[in-house]
This record gives C-alpha cells, structure tokens and sequence, in this order.
C-alpha cells in the first residue's frame, strides 16, 4: 500500500477531525518543547480509548511506527517524531473523557489527554486537586508515562504514587485494550501492572485513562525566601526544616543567582526579593501548608514559620544568613520564571539530574570548579528540588559563541555531565523527565546489560510493534539470533 491509502484507511477509522496529513496541520505536533523538530506522516488524534486500539492495530498489522504524544511539553524528544517522515504521531488531545469524580474515594477517573490545568479547575469547586505542581501545563498521560514529579515531590510524591489505575492499549496487531483502571487503593492480589507503564515513556502502550488520586487543596500557605550562610550548609537546613515542620514542609527549592538573575532580566516585573537587589549566591524557596481551615488557638503559619526560621537562625550552627517572608504568589511567580528566562539568556543545554539529597551541593560545587578550564565561557543556570535530591541543571552558551550551533560541542559537554552525574556522584542522568532520544544513548551506556535485556523482554511481549522513541534494549531471543 502507499502512504496516501494509508492515510485513507485511518482517516476512515477516525474521520475527518481524527487524522491530520496536510504539512501545515502537522507543524505543532513536529515541534518539540526545547529544540526538537521532526517530521511526521501523519497525526491520528482518536478521541476514544476504542479509537486508540484501532489505529494502533492497523499501524502494527502494517509495521507503521507510531509516537505517542501528550501535551508536547517534554524535554528529551520523546514525544516528537524523527526526520525521516515516516513515523506518525499519536495525539491524546482528544481524549478528555470521561471525568468521573469520586469523594468519597478522593479520585478521580479522566482520560490522558486532559491538561493538568483544566483538571485542577475542575476539581478547585470540591476543594481537591490533583498534586503534581509544574511550571508547564501537560496532559495527564504525558505525566504518567514520564512519572513527573514537580516542586511539590518532598510532600506529595511523583505521578506513580499518585496512580491508582490506568486504561493502556498495547501495541500487537489486535491493539489490545488493558483495563488496569481500578479505584483501590490496596490491591496485593498479583503483580501491580499498571507500574510497567509508568515512567517508561510510552514504550510499553498507550495511556488512555487514568485514575489518580487526589489531595485537598491547601487552605492556609506561607512562604519564605531562605539564603543560607553557606550553600554547603543547605543539607543541614533541610533537616533542620524537616525536624520544625514536619508534614507542613511542602517544598524546599533551590535557586542560584544565574537562574534568578536570568528570570528577573526576562520577566521585569517580577520583583527581587533580595536585600538592595543583591541576589546571592544560592537561595532557597520554602514553602509549608495546611489542608484544614484556620482552626480557634492555632497558629497562623506566618508566626510559626518566623519562629522556626528565627529558631534556626539563632542556633548554634548559624544555618541561615538571611530570610524574606514573602506572599505565595510572588515567590513562586519567580521560581516559575526561572526555566524560561534561563532560555531566553542563551542557547540552553539542560539536564534533568537526581542525587542523593547530600550530594546535591557537592556536585554544584564540583561542576563550578570544573567547568571553566573544561567548557570556558559556559554559564550554569541551575535550579531544582533540593527536597527530593532533583536538580535542573542548565548550562547557557552565548548565542553569538559558535559552539552554540555545533552539536558535536554539545554532545562532549552532555557526555562529561552525565559522567560526572551517574560515575563520580551515582545519581541519576534523568530524574523525572524520562529517556526519549536525548537520553538514549546514556540509557544504552549506563544500565546494565542484564537490566536492559529484560526492559526489552517486557517491551516485546505488552507491545512487540513499533511504538514510542525509547528503546530499552534487545529481547534475549534476537540476541541468540544474532549471535
């Protein structure tokens, strides 16, 4: 068959709306969050799970390699198609149903293309929400094939503890639909399915409903702007904080003054928290909660977080050298702008890293050290969870420095990075934003042979057609073969 009848026999599946081949109507899905730029053969864009199972079953019956793509907000290319046009692009955005709200249970049940945004609006009227807090707005599958986790991970968790159940179409010539969509949250009957095909960035099946848990919104919030006396000193802090406040610690987010100064230069109204507009060296945004109404004789959470602060400040250690109390709204408008004004600043060459959470500062401290007789005239702009050990490190090349165009610049600057990261710290080279083509080659080079033999054992039996950009490995069976 050619690509035109194709085309035709998906568009008969999915009708007019449901499939997209013209050049112009596949522009923004070719086009990635951070650099990315393909080319696609066409866009389905199903609008039912029974829709997903019939295209899946016509592209593998006919060896057409399909990608998955959420909300088209992930950084490694995973969900954006190759150069090669050949490859079609799976859309989610249609599947916004159902919405099924359970309050009793404290979940909800929706389909994988609804944007976390319009979930959370939802759910604003019955005082919950759902409690992975991002700087982007991505479609509910998009999180749990990539397990996001957010500035709120230290209280809430990831997408994987937030997940009761999922609705996923394998990729075999059958599309078969696995209805792994229970509500319960204890379960110990068998293996826990639904966990192969979170995090594994669509390699495994189409997400196509999920059913997550939910928390109730916060009722009372305070934040604080914290510059501790040493950035070797944040460590301690964080116990310190953790030993104070408990449960109410919500998140604790670091930023350094490159990051700050890049979002304060992009975004000028935002406003510098910091003593006559000297931004330090490292700084950290705090913030507690509480889910329940102000209750009579409690303290408000302003009082009790100057009296912990104060606490700390006065302590042997002298942990602190400087802390803002701010209003929520303001401190976290600056923390979110820091991903875009860190991009604005230059041509941006970021990682996604984990550490253990006492390892954070000494690979700060060790990559400021390296990197100027290594990669001079390389800018880091880093920022992250410093509550769960996750750190965004970003790295800015001057537009108008010729390197900023040479991929084999950035390829050996990826490659000492993740070295670094993975050999010298054992962290991980991708803490929440999953493996994509980015992260292939790390993925290929860092994990183990046996490890990878079975990610791709389970990969040929959920779904042996081609699905996704992620390749976990090669099933033991073609190896024999091969040898």
């Amino acid at each position: 068959m050619t690509a035109t009848d194709h085309i035709q026999a998906l568009r008969a599946l999915l009708g007019e709306k449901g499939l997209l081949a013209d050049a112009a109507d596949r522009v923004a899905y070719e086009t990635g969050a951070r650099y990315d730029q393909g080319r696609a053969a066409f866009v389905a864009r199903p609008a039912s799970t029974q829709e997903v199972s019939a295209v899946v079953s016509y592209c593998v019956r006919n060896g057409i390699h399909l990608i998955p793509q959420s909300g088209n907000t992930g950084l490694v290319s995973g969900s954006t198609p190759d150069g090669t046009g050949t490859q079609g692009v799976l859309s989610l955005e249609r599947l916004t149903a159902p919405f099924d709200l359970d309050r009793a249970n404290r979940s909800v049940h929706v389909g994988a293309g609804m944007r976390l945004s319009d979930l959370n609006a939802k759910l604003e009227e019955h005082g919950l929400f759902f409690p992975i807090d991002l700087g982007a707005d991505p479609r509910i599958g998009g999180m749990v094939s990539t397990n996001t986790g957010g500035s709120r991970f230290l209280r809430y968790g990831d997408v994987r503890r937030n997940t009761l159940g999922l609705k996923v179409v394998l990729a075999d010539e059958e599309g078969t639909i696995l209805d792994l969509s229970s509500s319960l949250r204890k379960n110990n009957t068998g293996v826990d399915w639904k966990q192969i095909f979170i995090g594994t960035s669509g390699a495994y099946g189409v997400v196509t409903e999920c059913v997550l848990n939910l928390e109730p919104l916060p009722r009372q919030t305070a934040t604080a702007i914290l510059v501790p006396s040493d950035p070797k000193d944040v460590p301690e802090l964080l116990l310190a904080l953790e030993e104070a406040l408990g449960s109410q610690l919500s998140a604790l987010e670091g930023m350094s003054d490159n990051a700050v100064r890049a979002a304060l230069d992009h975004v000028p109204s935002l406003r510098n928290p910091f003593q006559a507009g000297t931004i330090p060296p490292f700084s950290l945004l705090l913030e507690i909660s509480r889910s329940n109404a102000p209750l009579k004789g409690e303290q408000p959470l302003d009082q009790m977080l100057e009296e912990v602060l104060g606490s700390i400040w006065e302590g042997e250690n002298a942990l602190l050298a400087d802390a803002v109390i701010g209003k929520p709204h303001e401190v976290w408008a600056l923390r979110h702008a820091l991903s875009e004004g860190v991009k604005n600043s230059g041509r941006l060459i970021a990682f996604d890293l984990a550490f253990r959470r006492a390892d954070v500062m000494r690979f700060l401290d060790h990559m400021k050290e390296h990197m100027p007789s290594r990669f001079p005239g390389v800018q880091i702009c880093d920022f992250g969870h410093i509550g769960d050990g996750g750190v965004h490190f970003n790295l800015v090349v001057p537009r108008d420095d010729p390197r900023a165009a040479d991929p084999t610049f950035e390829d050996s600057l990826r490659a000492w990075v993740v070295d670094v990261c993975v050999k010298d710290f054992h962290g991980s080279f991708s803490a929440e934003h999953a493996i994509g083509r980015k992260n292939q080659a790390f993925y290929n080079h860092y994990t183990p042979a046996e490890l990878q033999r079975l990610g791709a054992e389970f990969k040929s039996i959920t779904s042996p057609g081609l699905l996704g950009s992620v390749e976990f490995g090669t099933p033991a069976s073609k190896t024999a073969a091969i040898l």
